[in-house]
């Protein structure tokens, strides 16, 4: 994965063959854990979604985020370093409780850059200038949200427990995602998380996010 300091990307991979790669609800909320400890403190988390066989995160990176590291005998980010620790771990605890072996993702975590050039951005207040709005980043989280509406699954999104919607829709009290920035960030309106669902999304602005 590439990564740049100040901008907003898609991330997402699937199981090996689309296999399923959430057995439990506690695989679920295992994976948020190592969000948590290993995504969370380099960048800034703005919405997330976990499907049986796949995971999607909109991710705002930093200076820090961007940070090269020595992995063996590679350089890389420290963001890209946190997807590979975040994977290997939970692909070892699932190896285990499955017992199986073998990786359970696909090989490359793929990243879709959202935002166009740079913008000013200040690492001590985690701000984009007031004004800051990007369309293809609205489609990005809106697609996350309607995942599991459009997979069937459930009929309306806050009835999905594993993405950030029920946060979004103040039916949890969820701390990963950094609303405040998401709002800031990202133009959306909080009544349009009422539906109708599954929402219209314009088929050529999804191809963007991918």
């Amino acid at each position: 994965m590439v990564f740049e300091a100040y901008h907003l990307y898609h991330v997402y991979n699937q199981g090996n063959n689309r296999q399923q790669i959430f057995f439990h609800r506690e695989n679920y909320l295992l994976f948020l854990k190592k969000v948590n400890e290993n995504l969370k403190p380099i960048c800034e988390v703005l919405a997330w979604c976990l499907m049986p066989n796949h995971f999607h995160l909109l991710l705002g990176t930093s200076s820090l985020s961007v940070e090269k590291v020595r992995v063996g005998g590679n350089e890389m980010t420290r963001l890209s370093k946190a997807f590979k620790v975040l994977e290997s771990s939970y692909c070892r605890a699932i190896n285990y409780q499955e017992k199986r072996t073998g990786s359970i993702f696909r090989q490359r975590t793929k990243s879709k850059r959202l935002t166009g050039e740079s913008f000013p951005f200040d690492d001590t207040n985690r701000s984009f200038p007031a004004d800051f709005t990007d369309f293809h980043s609205l489609t990005c989280f809106n697609y996350i949200h309607d995942n599991p509406v459009n997979a069937g699954l459930v009929l309306k999104p806050e009835e999905w427990e594993f993405s950030s919607f029920q946060d979004y829709a103040g039916l949890r009290l969820g701390k990963l995602c950094n609303q405040e920035l998401c709002r800031r960030w990202i133009s959306f309106d909080v009544c349009d998380l009422a539906g109708p669902f599954p929402r219209s999304i314009n088929p050529e602005q999804v191809k963007l996010i991918f």
